[in-house]
């Protein structure tokens, strides 16, 4: 069974997620369980839910072939891209399907009774 994720993103990256100028979320670390969605929660300073997309695909290979494939439509630089990946032997690329926009942003405590936020990702 496909699960579902919250993701902590920054709200520039969340935006352009939501707007499709972003077909990729790339991640250092990634999940051990089959991902079908990502929520969106834009960290600081907007500090809600935003949004969701579905996970077309999950795409791991060395930081180089990653940034290959995903150039184009990756919403970031690649100097950006190659700081983040510093150092790794391993890049992950989810890439982003029929991302949806909330009317209305929804606050955490919606999701995680905790109310404290991923420094990642959590299962939901």
């Amino acid at each position: 069974m496909k699960r579902r994720v919250l993701l902590s993103i920054h709200p520039e990256h969340a935006e352009a997620i939501l707007l499709g100028r972003k077909s990729y979320e790339f991640r250092k670390v990634l999940f051990k369980q089959d991902v079908a969605e990502v929520v969106i929660y834009a960290t600081s300073p907007v500090c809600r839910v935003i949004g969701r997309f579905e996970v077309e695909e999950i795409y791991s290979a060395s930081p180089a072939e990653v940034w290959e494939k995903a150039k184009h439509v990756a919403g970031v630089t690649q100097e950006r891209f190659s700081v983040y990946f510093s150092g790794r032997k391993i890049a992950h690329a989810i890439k982003v399907s029929k991302p949806v926009r909330f009317i209305r942003p929804r606050l955490l405590s919606d999701y995680l009774e905790s109310n404290t936020p991923p420094q990642s990702f959590c299962y939901l």
